[in-house]
């Protein structure tokens, strides 16, 4: 029998998303990082996640960096740093891997501020404006890509 080899996933998040559940729920929701992420596991046998989330840039874009040459996709939910980071656009343009850019609320439907992302233009797509259903289908997305 010929078993498949899994698809490589990381799934990065940034700055107060690990507060998810306590943060602002009629706009993130009540699910917790982690709820959402086992959901993830649950609903993708077939994929090996990595799970990353930091409050620093720097550690994002190391990690970017560290799995963006092996990893077969990249699911980036880099929060306020959408908004500011010249440095994780510039982290995605160096690595070969793809990367789908996720937001749990539609961030066009915000304050204007939140309607730049620096980092859209380094994506191969982005997903935002369903809860933690925007993860399922950034995996979904890169699926399909590979």
């Amino acid at each position: 029998m010929n078993a498949e080899k899994k698809k490589k996933i990381l799934v990065v998040n940034g700055p107060n998303l690990n507060l998810l559940g306590l943060r602002e729920p009629g706009i993130y929701g009540s699910a917790t990082l982690d709820e959402g992420m086992k959901a993830l596991e649950a609903r993708f046998p077939q994929v090996e996640f990595t799970f990353f989330q930091s409050n620093i840039e720097g550690e994002l874009v190391d990690v970017i960096q560290q799995y963006g040459f092996t990893a077969d996709g990249i699911v980036l939910n880099a929060g306020a740093y959408t908004h500011t980071s010249v440095a994780l656009h510039d982290a995605i343009k160096a690595v070969r891997t793809p990367v789908v850019e996720v937001h749990l609320s539609n961030i066009y439907q915000r304050e204007t501020f939140r309607h730049t992302s620096l980092i859209t233009s380094a994506c191969v797509g982005i997903i935002g404006g369903f809860g933690m259903d925007s993860y399922r289908l950034a995996v979904e997305a890169l699926l399909i890509k590979n």
